[in-house]
């Protein structure tokens, strides 16, 4: 069901879009049909826990409590090449990989050296060498060049992050708690603004908005906490997978930063990245050929552990 939230935030981008001079926003396929998602790991996920370099000489000394056994023994890594391998976390995700689907990239980063939290997502997020080279995101801008006359671009969330900010039009969703619209009250509204194209306009398109995210006001019932990985993503595939829905999906996933007690923390956030992942290959369905996801961080970590069981800004 359309709520007040929904309403409100399919209006709003409905207003700027109508402002920048389209005349119908509406969504629709991009000219392959394929869809993205980029889940954004905030808080700088520690990758040698999670792709775990067992075959490395240096390993063991640089990680006494956090070292992962081999695989093939209890709570083992799952081999990938003899070399690296998954945390068991990540367990779903390595048959992904024998498929062909998963492709692990270590020792990949931006420019930026620094260890500021704000600064280095502020790099990833606006696609230049420095923080805050641009105002808007990088993928928005892509979405513009690819169509700037639609909706392309979701965020999950209550808000929309720097990545998909721009003159390209995107839409958020979350999960409302406020009560619903009732159709008396639209009827008002529509009646309203009838002869007020602008408003008009926009209202027509938060309508449709609307329905396109009305079948998904069931999925995050599971967790008052509606930005949680797992959830953002069962919403983000189901509304990827609708014939009239977006392309190209936004999801913010918090607290990897683990200064201390990292082997326990991990343990939940890399079980809830892998359920997210499954979740939209289970959602897309016969999409998921056509889809690709990309998970990133905003540095990494320390090679060394600390002295709190954790690692550090690296």
């Amino acid at each position: 069901m359309l709520n007040r939230r929904n309403l409100i935030q399919a209006f709003g981008g409905g207003v700027a879009l109508t402002a920048m001079g389209a005349l119908k926003v509406s969504y629709a396929a991009t000219p392959n049909d394929a869809r993205l998602v980029v889940v954004i790991l905030r808080g700088a996920m520690d990758g040698l826990h999670a792709l775990v370099p067992y075959g490395d000489p240096h390993y063991a000394g640089l990680r006494r409590s956090l070292e992962q056994a081999g695989p093939g023994g209890p709570n083992g890594v799952l081999d990938l090449d003899g070399y690296f391998g998954l945390h068991p976390a990540l367990g779903p995700l390595r048959d992904l990989y024998l498929q062909g689907d998963l492709l692990p990239i270590p020792a990949v980063a931006t420019r930026y050296r620094e260890r500021s939290h704000f600064d280095a997502q502020n790099v990833l997020e606006n696609g230049t060498a420095e923080p805050f080279g641009r105002k808007d995101g990088w993928l928005n801008r892509a979405l513009f060049a690819l169509d700037r006359h639609q909706r392309l671009g979701l965020s999950i969330g209550p808000t929309t992050p720097l990545i998909l900010q721009g003159r390209a039009g995107a839409t958020s969703w979350s999960e409302s708690t406020l009560p619903e619209i009732t159709d008396a009250f639209l009827g008002d509204v529509t009646d309203m603004y009838a002869k007020d194209k602008l408003f008009a306009d926009a209202l027509n398109e938060a309508r449709l908005a609307g329905d396109v995210t009305a079948d998904t006001s069931g999925i995050i019932a599971k967790s008052k906490e509606a930005a949680s990985t797992i959830e953002a993503a069962t919403a983000a595939g189901d509304l990827l997978s609708q014939a009239g829905g977006p392309r190209v999906a936004v999801i913010e996933s918090h607290g990897w930063d683990t200064h201390y007690s990292q082997a326990h923390r991990m343990d939940a956030l890399l079980d809830g990245l892998a359920q997210s992942v499954m979740a939209i290959k289970t959602q897309l369905q016969g999409d998921w050929s056509k889809t690709a996801i990309l998970v990133v961080s905003e540095f990494g970590r320390t090679a060394r552990e600390n002295g709190s069981n954790g690692t550090d800004h690296g």
